[in-house]
């Protein structure tokens, strides 16, 4: 199964910048039999396990969405600041360049509740770490993580240890 989805995901050289190999979704979101098959892959190890998908700005929010449903339960949100209207918490991390900063509602995740994050890629891990860390100062229980993609030859897995990493398809 991921060697047919890994066929739907192209690659654009030089995007965003030079030396970077993007790793392009959009005809797998486009396909009628990928785009299920992606969401099945990237829930299946959470049945049962969890009470909450997060999903994180912003193409964790188009797989985090239909995760949910497959797995019947609730889905959070991690936003950039400014974004959520009701009490939020702040997390700021580093970038190779800076930092950044991302928001949850007080309120998303209730204490002990099980939670698993989703995005559509794990790469430096940075924000991942970030979405890891909100949980945890919610009081939220981290079963793991699902990516649809994750860039082995980067430490993004490591970033985001002890969560255990779900990834549907890895480039090393």
């Amino acid at each position: 199964m991921s060697e047919f989805l890994k066929g739907l995901i192209r690659d654009i050289p030089d995007f965003p910048k030079p030396g970077i190999v993007f790793k392009d979704i959009t005809p797998l979101l486009n396909d009628s039999k990928g785009l299920p098959e992606a969401v099945s892959a990237m829930a299946e190890p959470f049945r049962g396990k969890v009470d909450t998908v997060l999903g994180i700005e912003s193409r964790g929010f188009i797989f985090g969405a239909p995760v949910a449903i497959a797995l019947g339960v609730g889905l959070a949100l991690v936003r950039k600041p400014g974004k959520l209207p009701s009490d939020t918490k702040q997390m700021t991390y580093e970038l190779e360049y800076g930092t950044d900063t991302l928001e949850i509602h007080t309120d998303a995740i209730p204490k002990g509740g099980r939670v698993v994050l989703v995005d559509d890629l794990l790469a430096t891990g940075g924000t991942a770490a970030a979405a890891v860390d909100l949980v945890s100062e919610l009081g939220g229980d981290l079963v793991g993580a699902s990516f649809l993609i994750e860039l082995g030859f980067l430490p993004g897995r490591g970033k985001v240890s002890p969560v255990p990493v779900h990834s549907v398809i890895r480039y090393d």
